[in-house]
C-alpha cells in the first residue's frame, strides 16, 4: 500500500540515509555502447543537481548498482557522492554492511529501484520508491512510485521531497549572489 502525501511526508522527515539504483534510476536504463565496444550512459542533469545538494546536507547519499562502469565512478565522484558500490548482484549483503558502518537501521532508510534485483532492499526500508516507469515487482513493493521517470527527473523528484521535508532546501536566491 503505497504512503498518503501526508505520510510520505512524515516518513521523509526521518530519513537519513537515501540509496539509489543506477541504471533505469539515475539513467533511462539503456546500454549504449561505442563501435569500438565503449559504454556511454545518459544522466539526468537535475537529478545530479538534486543528488549534489542533498550530499551537503547530514542526508547521506549512497549509490549501489549491479554493473561496474567507470562512467558512474566518475559521475558520482563530480557529485561528491562517497558512498559507491557497484558490481553488487547481493545488494542486500552491501544494504547491511552500508547500515552497519553509519550506524543506522532500517527506519532510516530511503531506497530508489526500478527492478527485481531491488526489491529485496525495497522490502526493508521505510521508504522504497520505484521511478515512474520501474518493472511491476519494483512498484509493487514501493510506498511511493515517482511522476518521472528513471533518468528523467526521478532522482531530483525525491531529493526535492527529502530537502524539502527535513527543510534543508537550497536557497536558490543565494546561489546568485
Amino acid at each position: 500500500m503505497r504512503y498518503s502525501s501526508d505520510e510520505l511526508f512524515e516518513v521523509a522527515k526521518n530519513i537519513k540515509l537515501i540509496i539509489f539504483d543506477v541504471d533505469g534510476v539515475l539513467t533511462d536504463g539503456g546500454l549504449y555502447f561505442t563501435d569500438d565496444g565503449r559504454e556511454l550512459k545518459k544522466f539526468n542533469s537535475k537529478d545530479g543537481l538534486g543528488l549534489s545538494w542533498l550530499a551537503k546536507t547530514d542526508i547521506t547519499v549512497a549509490i549501489i548498482t549491479g554493473r561496474n562502469s567507470p562512467i558512474v565512478a566518475e559521475r558520482m565522484k563530480a557529485l561528491k557522492i562517497n558512498h559507491v558500490y557497484q558490481g553488487r548482484m547481493n545488494k542486500l549483503e552491501t544494504y547491511h554492511n552500508l547500515l552497519s558502518a553509519l550506524q543506522l537501521n532500517a527506519s532510516q532508510v530511503a531506497y530508489v529501484g526500478d527492478d527485481a534485483i531491488d526489491v529485496p532492499i525495497m522490502k526493508e526500508v521505510i521508504l522504497p520508491v520505484a521511478v515512474a516507469d520501474a518493472h511491476k515487482s519494483a512498484k509493487d513493493v514501493a510506498k511511493w512510485v515517482t511522476s518521472n521517470k528513471g533518468g528523467c527527473g526521478a532522482g531530483r523528484e525525491v531529493c526535492d521531497l527529502l530537502m524539502e521535508a527535513q527543510d534543508k532546501l537550497i536557497d536558490t536566491d543565494k546561489l546568485h549572489q
